[in-house]
């Protein structure tokens, strides 16, 4: 497609893309923002379209993997990660050991429950709490996918249920 017919083709689509900007971020000035970042996104890359394709969905592509970016972006930076000592046991006002004996009988409570159940629900449900991930379980028990994430949320509903009363 040539330069002016790519160009004219663009700004034919100026409002259409603004009214999915808008759809996309709901703040009239992020979508003009979204706007000239997708235009100017797909003038740089005028060589990558394919002539005799889908401009529309081209261009809308674009406009949606940039708001996609763009809210991950906002997202990392929103997290915060306390690098800070953990001194919090400084100035906390109750008793620690009577917490950590409630806990110690809570997690005996669990494992008691834990370990009474059948193998087959146990030995998954001890893989996923010990960090491995589903399709490293289905693997190394030789089982389908289905029946690990099965087993581990008939567990977890299980667990729920019979510690209700410790909440």
């Amino acid at each position: 497609m040539k330069t002016a017919t790519f160009a004219q083709n663009l700004l034919s689509m100026q409002t259409e893309l603004l009214h999915f900007a808008y759809k996309l971020t709901a703040d009239r000035e992020e979508a003009n923002d979204l706007l000239q970042e997708t235009s100017l996104k797909a003038l740089d890359n005028e060589e990558k379209y394919v002539a005799e394709t889908n401009f529309k969905g081209w261009i809308y592509t674009i406009m949606r993997n940039i708001f996609i970016n763009n809210y991950r972006k906002t997202l990392r930076d929103q997290t915060y990660v306390d690098n800070t000592d953990n001194q919090f046991f400084l100035n906390l006002g109750v008793d620690i050991e009577d917490d950590s004996m409630q806990g110690a009988y809570d997690l005996k409570e669990m494992r008691r429950i834990v370990n009474a159940l059948p193998k087959e629900y146990r030995v998954p449900f001890a893989m996923y709490v010990s960090g491995f991930k589903y399709r490293e379980i289905a693997d190394k028990l030789n089982l389908p996918l289905g029946t690990v994430k099965s087993r581990i949320y008939f567990t977890r509903q299980r667990l729920q249920e019979d510690l209700k009363d410790f909440r």
